[in-house]
């Protein structure tokens, strides 16, 4: 099944996938858009929607087998085929993704990192090797990458990112608080973690504010 959802659409699909697989391990299990919905405070219709654009295993008053749901979402997110990805910059945040086991189960494989301080190549605590990343081009193309993972500071972001697209990468995961631009054929996911913090922080001062005047009348 190849069908178009949106993004918001898509974003939803691996909410489903951890809370279906944190269920009994039963083949027999059946769970409902209702059931789902509720689990995870999202419309039912809206779950309903989701669930039909990936998986045609719905049946009237029964609703989905939990096994067979997991297996049709993991098969339209490409969870099922492991892509293998590099990671530049071998930093605190770097490190600590590259030592992350759980983005195999998202169908993700960081094979090897890269690092322009040769102090840092060699083996890391995680087993992973680390390169120079003069080296970054050739184990690209050789090994046929396509994922590239940045976490070097935003004054270098560009530059490696350049690099990875010459390397043959056709989708880039920046975590460096920079803007990036790649070119048109190239997918680009920016993971602004100070933008996540600016709505937390916005959220937390307007709840504030509200405590404070309710505690004035």
């Amino acid at each position: 099944m190849s069908k178009e959802i949106s993004l918001q659409a898509l974003q939803r699909l691996p909410l489903y996938l951890q809370y279906l697989k944190a269920l009994p391990a039963d083949k027999d299990i059946y769970i409902s858009a209702k059931v789902l919905s509720s689990a995870l405070g999202l419309g039912e219709i809206q779950v309903r929607k989701d669930l039909a654009a990936v998986s045609d295993g719905g049946k009237p008053k029964v609703g989905y087998c939990a096994a067979e749901l997991i297996k049709d979402i993991e098969n339209f997110l490409g969870y099922d085929n492991v892509n293998d990805a590099v990671l530049v910059g071998t930093g605190k945040l770097g490190k600590a993704l590259l030592s992350y086991d759980g983005f195999k189960a998202y169908g993700l494989n960081i094979v090897a990192a890269f690092d322009s301080d040769p102090g840092k190549c060699g083996i890391d605590e995680s087993g992973k090797q680390i390169f120079h990343i003069s080296k970054m081009e050739n184990l690209c193309e050789r090994m046929k990458i396509e994922i590239g993972i940045i976490t070097v500071p935003a004054a270098s972001a560009q530059e490696v990112c350049d690099i990875l697209v010459k390397s043959g990468i056709r989708a880039v995961w920046n975590f460096a608080p920079a803007h990036i631009s790649v070119p048109a054929g190239v997918l680009l996911k920016n993971e602004n973690m100070a933008a996540s913090l600016a709505v937390l922080s916005k959220h937390l001062s307007e709840k504030r504010v509200c405590e404070n005047n309710s505690n004035s009348i």
